[in-house]
Order: C-alpha cells, then sequence, then structure tokens
C-alpha cells in the first residue's frame, strides 16, 4: 500500500477490510465508505468484509483514495481511468464518475476510443459517449484500422451500427445547417436589395435616380452604405431600361430584375405612393388574376419580409 493511501487509512481506526485482487487487504472506516457510497453502505451493513475484484490492486486504492479526498490525480485518471469509470458506476459514486466522464475524454485516442466508447455505454455515461463518437467520425478512417474496431466489427455489430449510423446523421446534420446558412444568406441579400430598390427608386443613388431627382447633383453625393448592392441593382436597371431583348426574349439579366420587382410588390405596403417601378401594376395584376403564387414562393415572400422588417426596426434602435 502506498503512503498516501496508508496515512489515510490509518487517519481512522480501520473497522472493516477491503480486500482485493491477490489476496490483497486495505483496512478502511466504514463510516467513510458509507457516505461515499450508497451500495458499499448496503454492504457493510451486512459484512465487514468488502470484496473489489476484477480490476488491478493500484486502481482499487486509487478508488479508496478517492472515497477519503473526493480527488483524483492527473496520474490516476491516466493510468487506471477506465477501471476507475467501473468503480464509480458499479459502487454509485457520481463525483468520481464525473471525474472520470472528463478525464477519459480528454485522454481518449485513436487507439483506445472505441473500448472507452464501449465502456461508457455499459456505465451509463451519455457525456463521455457522446466525446468518443465525436472522436470516431472525426477519425474515422484511421479508427476503422484499429484492432478496437476490428473486434467490435466481430463481436458488437448493434455498436458499430449505432456508431455508423451516429456518423451518416452527423453527415446529413451539418449538410442540413449548411443549406440553411446559405438560404439565410440569400434571404439576408435578397433583403438588402429590396431596400437599396426602394432607396434607388425613391432617392436616387450614385448613377440612376427617380424622374424628379437630378442626377447630376445625385453624382455629387457620397455612396450610401450599401453600396455594393446598390451599385449592381443599378447596373442591372440601366441595362434593363434599354435591353432590346426584353424579358419574354429571354434575357438573364432583365428577368432578374423583373422578379426584383415582383419580389418586392409582394412586401410593400405603399403600392399606392411607391415609386418602385411596376410595384402597383404587379400587385392590381395579382388582384386581377388572382392568381395562386407557389408555395416556395410564398414562403420566400415571407421569409425576406420578415427579414426586411427586422433590418428596418435595427435601424430604427441605432437612430
Amino acid at each position: 500500500m502506498d503512503a498516501l493511501l496508508s496515512t489515510i487509512t490509518s487517519s481512522t481506526k480501520p473497522d472493516l477490510y477491503i480486500n482485493g485482487p491477490r489476496g490483497t487487504r486495505i483496512p478502511a472506516d466504514a463510516a467513510i465508505l458509507a457516505s461515499a457510497s450508497p451500495v458499499l453502505d448496503n454492504m457493510i451493513k451486512s459484512n465487514r468484509i468488502v470484496e473489489i475484484r476484477g480490476v488491478p490492486y493500484d486502481a482499487v486504492t486509487a478508488f479508496v483514495r478517492f472515497l477519503y479526498t473526493s480527488r483524483c490525480s492527473e496520474e490516476d485518471m491516466e493510468n487506471y481511468g477506465i477501471h476507475l469509470l467501473s468503480l464509480s458506476h458499479a459502487y454509485s459514486v457520481p463525483k468520481l464518475k464525473q471525474s472520470c466522464v472528463t478525464g477519459l475524454s480528454k485522454l481518449a485516442t485513436i487507439e483506445n476510443v472505441v473500448d472507452v466508447l464501449h465502456l461508457a455505454r455499459l456505465c451509463d455515461a451519455p457525456d463521455l459517449y457522446l466525446n468518443c463518437a465525436m472522436l470516431i467520425r472525426k477519425k474515422f478512417r484511421s479508427v476503422k484500422k484499429t484492432e478496437g474496431w476490428k473486434f467490435l466489427h466481430t463481436n458488437d455489430p448493434r455498436l458499430e451500427k449505432d456508431i455508423v449510423q451516429f456518423i451518416n446523421e452527423d453527415k446529413s446534420r451539418k449538410s442540413r445547417m449548411k443549406r440553411q446558412r446559405e438560404e439565410q444568406e440569400v434571404i439576408m441579400q435578397l433583403s438588402e436589395a429590396m431596400e437599396c430598390l426602394e432607396h434607388i427608386c425613391t432617392e436616387g443613388c450614385t448613377s440612376v435616380a427617380p424622374y424628379d431627382v437630378d442626377v447630376k447633383e445625385q453624382r455629387k453625393r457620397m455612396p450610401c452604405s450599401k453600396f455594393s448592392t446598390c451599385q449592381g441593382l443599378q447596373v442591372l436597371i440601366r441595362h434593363f431600361a434599354t435591353c432590346e431583348k426584353r424579358v419574354k426574349g429571354g434575357c438573364m439579366r432583365c428577368k432578374r430584375l423583373w422578379q426584383l420587382f415582383r419580389l418586392h410588390s409582394c412586401i410593400c405596403i405603399h403600392q399606392d405612393s411607391c415609386k418602385v417601378p411596376l410595384c402597383r401594376q404587379f400587385h392590381l395584376k395579382m388582384e386581377k388574376e388572382n392568381k395562386e403564387d407557389d408555395a416556395s414562393w410564398k414562403l420566400l415572400v415571407r421569409k425576406v419580409g420578415s427579414a426586411k422588417a427586422m433590418s428596418s426596426l435595427q435601424q430604427l434602435l441605432k437612430r
């Protein structure tokens, strides 16, 4: 028995013994063990000898040391973390179990991660299981070459299936999140385009302005805060005004601006006074034809309208 454990167990009069592997015996105090573990408490009530088998003797001493001190050294975790997790689960010592989850999550490697994950499942340690599963997903090609994975493939196909399913679901989740981010970026770009379109058609920008604004005077102004978007829209508007192909002729640039005009009309609430070209015409046409837009267009209109409203609210709050 090491010096530290001797000091701990001799600080109080031992009234029971823990029988470890190979006939070893560790004197202990029943009250301390009972207060640290309800399982040990029940065992002690009927027997003054506690049997702890199946783990190395040094792991047993590290376990007893934790029961006395509520501390686990990095060396003990590195050498006996797996055994301590098993003991913490078997004897219901939550604080030690949490220490093992934290320590083993840091110590998990490509070579041992399958074994740690398997133990985490047996010991009902979901956080450790998830951390190991994430490491396997990240290093799957390397993990598949380890002896632990080969053993898993042969002896526990159900767990192997669960891991592969987790990896596939994680990939799908990341792909879905990527699509959502890309969609949100498009919505924000369209929302900004709607603001710039109203700005150009109401106040004018550097090269395009409504008929009642002097373009020469407009050009003397500094570019607006969203000039990059405004500039692209101004180029489209100038092209639209002079394009010989027209929208129905197949000009993609004209069709793009036509769709922006249509989108603006769908979210505009001031058609009677709006200066954006075709706003009122689009609105009246839709009312006259009683046209039902497809679900995807309605969803786009709703999302862009919400984004534009939020942007306007943020601008008001900044003032």
